[in-house]
């Protein structure tokens, strides 16, 4: 039920000559993966899964096995949910501030040991340093925001009674149980450990579903949670097959947190409307980036590279649709395409990679299937549209393609992949249009010098986030304010109030005091209705709400 990564293939018969982008030096004395993924790094970490099986995971860089890993059962799922229920009883007891400070310890290790995380993101996506530190960074603001407002967040709150003065209410925020988390493959620190951190500081334990091919990222911040503080039973883990194991996580929850394709999104939906529960859903997108007439192309240019490129392009807000002003078209084609065959590929554990590696072979094969039927449709291939196997068995070379119209399925299916589609356009109303023209909704990006127009713009987008003059950095970033899907794009929200609250069931405790709401006071019924109405009638003239 959940969209795990087939296992990464070995290198085969050489594909199509190196394109264009040249190979980010690899440096001296660099770590490998057995310098990394030790015997006894493996032992310490798997002591957070409840598993009796035996699997493994893979390195999308060669394909190799990083380590075996215990593999869950049902039965091991079930027994996971019991451990949780324990661990949560006593952990709701404890006070919320204290909840918060196991994350803003959290926050300090995760930083200075960050070094160790970026190996284990790179070993297991693929993904360039650079991009496995866009993780750290946002799980440590996530980590910072809660640890410093889930009180706020969670305090009771007063409103004001039925009857003011005589009518005391309060609005207490209680934590919902278990939380059964199911996380995806391709930020699996941030979509893992980072979702679950305002769960578990509302007072929920949390059974969290890792895809097995990045687990061990997920395991290492459990470790570093526990470390931080946060009893081990707390934040049991689960591993296996999607299809096994995720129905079992959605069986045994109070509330389920999924992030992951639309199609695996509503079986979730699905069984947990069957058991009456809430659900949160971050699911696919087609995401658009408009350059306006007006805007720097210069600028322009390089934000695109970020939006589309990011991770390879394996995030659910990255740009797949580029619409450009035909009057800028040119200028801004010639700096992008420059730019995006500049691009340094590499899969060294350091900096210096503009981009990694596809994660897995479903995704390879979709990219190259979209744009190998683009091309034969009528596309042309402005950058990239090559494999790089002599990089390593998953490497696809940033790919800029023209000429893209239905029925390919690039125009309209999710990629998600180093892909971008440029389109052209003359009306502003018309290519608003066209950018809301999909069935999802999660992001969208508008390049424009006025402010005020770009967030006129941004205004009529139907996505749940809009960034201006960036792709997507600024509004995922800002953790004090929801983010989340429209459409098919997802349910709910993270980050912000919504973000934990979520996780909590509201309860509303009303004091009635001195005066009965119905007759009293030697009240016929009709009497009080009169003096009901009157008091109606003067709390709307006082404004009362």
């Amino acid at each position: 039920m959940t969209d795990s990564q087939p296992t990464a293939a070995p290198a085969g018969p050489p594909g199509p000559p190196p394109g264009t982008n040249p190979v980010a030096a690899f440096p001296a004395g660099a770590r490998t993966a057995a310098d990394v993924v030790t015997p006894e790094v493996v032992a310490r970490l798997v002591r957070g899964v409840v598993g009796s099986g035996r699997t493994a995971n893979h390195t999308p860089f060669t394909g190799e096995v990083l380590a075996e890993l215990p593999e869950s059962t049902p039965e091991d799922v079930a027994a996971a949910f019991d451990r949780a229920r324990a661990a949560q009883r006593i952990w709701a007891a404890v006070p919320v501030r204290e909840r918060a400070a196991v994350l803003l310890r959290f926050h300090d290790l995760l930083l200075d040991r960050q070094a160790e995380i970026l190996d284990l993101i790179q070993l297991e996506t693929g993904k360039a340093r650079l991009h496995a530190h866009e993780e750290v960074q946002a799980v440590a603001l996530a980590a910072r925001h809660y640890g410093r407002r889930a009180a706020a967040y969670l305090g009771p709150k007063r409103h004001t009674g039925v009857i003011p003065v005589l009518t005391k209410v309060t609005e207490l925020r209680q934590p919902r149980g278990v939380v059964g988390q199911i996380a995806p493959w391709n930020y699996p620190l941030e979509l893992s450990v980072g979702d679950a951190l305002p769960a578990l500081a509302a007072g929920n334990a949390v059974v969290m579903k890792p895809d097995t091919e990045t687990a061990l990222t997920a395991l290492w911040a459990r470790d570093l949670l526990v470390e931080a503080g946060l009893p081990e039973d707390v934040l049991p883990m689960v591993l296996g097959d999607g299809p096994v194991v995720g129905p079992e996580v959605v069986r045994g929850a109070d509330y389920v947190s999924f992030t992951g394709s639309t199609r695996t999104g509503r079986e979730v939906a699905r069984g947990a409307a069957d058991r009456l529960i809430g659900v949160s859903l971050e699911l696919g997108g087609k995401n658009a980036m408009l350059v306006l007439r007006d805007a720097d192309v210069e600028k322009a240019a390089a934000g695109a590279v970020r939006a589309c490129f990011s991770s390879a392009g394996q995030l659910c807000i990255s740009v797949e649709r580029l619409y450009v002003h035909e009057s800028v078209a040119a200028a801004f084609l010639e700096r992008f395409v420059a730019r995006t065959r500049g691009m340094r590929l590499g899969g060294a554990l350091a900096y210096g990679a503009d981009m990694g590696s596809l994660a897995g072979e479903r995704q390879l094969a979709t990219v190259v299937r979209h744009v190998d039927e683009a091309v034969a449709k009528g596309a042309t291939v402005l950058a990239g549209g090559v494999a790089r196997p002599d990089i390593g068995p998953l490497f696809y070379e940033p790919t800029v393609l023209e000429g893209v119209e239905a029925p390919m399925a690039v125009c309209a299916e999710e990629t998600f992949g180093p892909v971008v589609s440029v389109y052209r356009f003359t009306d502003e109303d018309e290519v608003i249009g066209l950018a809301n023209a999909t069935p999802y909704g999660l992001n969208a990006s508008v390049w424009t010098r006025d402010g005020r127009r770009g967030h006129a713009v941004a205004a009529r987008l139907r996505t749940g986030t809009v960034n201006i003059n960036e792709g997507f950095a600024p509004a995922y970033g800002s953790v004090q304010a929801p983010m989340g899907g429209m459409k098919d794009s997802g349910l709910g929200r993270r980050h912000g109030s919504e973000g934990i609250l979520k996780f909590t069931e509201a309860q509303t405790v009303a004091h009635q005091r001195l005066l009965a709401l119905g007759p009293s006071l030697g009240m016929d019924d009709a009497r009080y209705a009169a003096l009901m109405t009157t008091g109606l009638k003067a709390m709307k003239v006082l404004r009362l709400r």
